[in-house]
């Protein structure tokens, strides 16, 4: 779905269309940008970005509080016309699936034969549900997704294999999921900043990026062998200390949220999962446990971006009102790791 959060606040309020909406906390508050429309990421406002600096980025920003609950159902409802299609389904977050379209169309012998069922859904979904999707056709999902980011909003993108190697050469090397800012520069430092470039590398990859080389090789050629996630995967990870003694120490708290955030964002990256939702959890010395969470549209991979909303969330609900006996910290909605906004459906 194009900016999804921020697109159903437009939808429902017209006042709002074509105006740069974030939804989050406002700019003299201290919170967080939760989404944020086309208009307002012109001005370089993104997900998990403090609200003082959307602000002082789109100075006549609309800002929105977050409607989760909303949001899920209005996913809901797409889901549903998408499941109309009799296609196999694999949700990746609220705002994005892939979709199996073999036994759909099993005498099928082109992807271009894709197309009509494309366009009929993105029409159902703009007549229905009054909201744009982008919609990417490959023959496998890391074409797919590369796809759906390459014409939004509104777009539809078909990669066709014989195409594929050329169509991949000039993107950047961060479009490919699971390079994120660290990864990024290693490659930049080696030379290699479009795919294009790791096409024509002729050295051993393994001396850059370790043991990924292989599946980074073979993604820059559009290769992808990966089928659908049919059953159950993980759907959270998160880290937890328990204090030898109670503490509220500031400097000891921060310390162990950064620890935590590292730990996590370092499972995450192993996994190439990207997180939407960050949660606290503390523990009084009397036993009373409270959590807290946040979402955002846009998925992170960044410990700082999990440390920054972690911290907002326990100065937010005023959560150390006195000495802690356990700090942890968790994520959720997750789904593959890429490049910010690279949605599909």
């Amino acid at each position: 779905m194009d900016a999804f959060f921020a697109a159903v606040e437009q939808r429902d309020d017209p006042s709002l269309r074509g105006k740069p909406v974030i939804v989050g906390s406002p700019p003299d508050r201290r919170g967080v940008v939760c989404a944020s429309s086309y208009e307002a990421r012109k001005f370089g406002v993104r997900s998990a970005m403090p609200s003082m600096t959307a602000g002082r980025l789109c100075p006549k920003g609309i800002f929105v509080p977050p409607r989760i609950s909303h949001y899920r159902e209005e996913s809901r409802r797409i889901m549903e016309i998408i499941a109309r299609t009799g296609a196999e389904m694999e949700p990746m977050s609220i705002d994005e699936a892939y979709l199996d379209f073999s036994k759909v169309l099993p005498d099928a012998t082109r992807l271009d034969d894709a197309l009509p069922i494309a366009w009929e859904l993105k029409s159902a979904i703009k007549t229905e549900r009054e909201l744009t999707a982008s919609i990417g056709i490959a023959s496998n999902k890391f074409l797919a997704k590369i796809a759906s980011d390459f014409q939004k909003p509104d777009g539809l993108t078909l990669i066709r294999d014989e195409e594929r190697v050329a169509f991949l050469r000039p993107l950047p090397a961060r479009s490919i999921h699971g390079v994120g800012k660290v990864t990024e520069q290693i490659l930049q430092r080696a030379g290699l900043n479009t795919i294009g470039d790791l096409q024509n590398y002729k050295g051993d990859l393994r001396a850059v990026v370790g043991s990924w080389a292989a599946t980074l090789r073979a993604y820059a050629f559009g290769e992808d062998e990966r089928p659908l996630e049919l059953g159950d995967d993980i759907k959270s990870i998160s880290a937890e200390e328990t204090f030898d003694r109670d503490t509220d120490d500031r400097s000891i708290l921060r310390r162990c949220l950064r620890e935590q955030a590292q730990e996590i964002a370092g499972r995450m990256k192993r996994k190439q999962l990207a997180a939407r939702t960050v949660q606290v959890k503390v523990r009084y010395k009397n036993f009373t446990t409270v959590t807290r969470q946040i979402s955002v549209q846009d998925p992170i991979t960044e410990s700082g971006e999990i440390y920054r909303l972690s911290c907002y969330l326990l100065a937010r609900d005023k959560l150390v009102t006195g000495p802690l006996r356990l700090l942890g910290v968790g994520v959720s909605g997750l789904g593959e790791a890429k490049a910010r906004q690279m949605a599909l459906f």
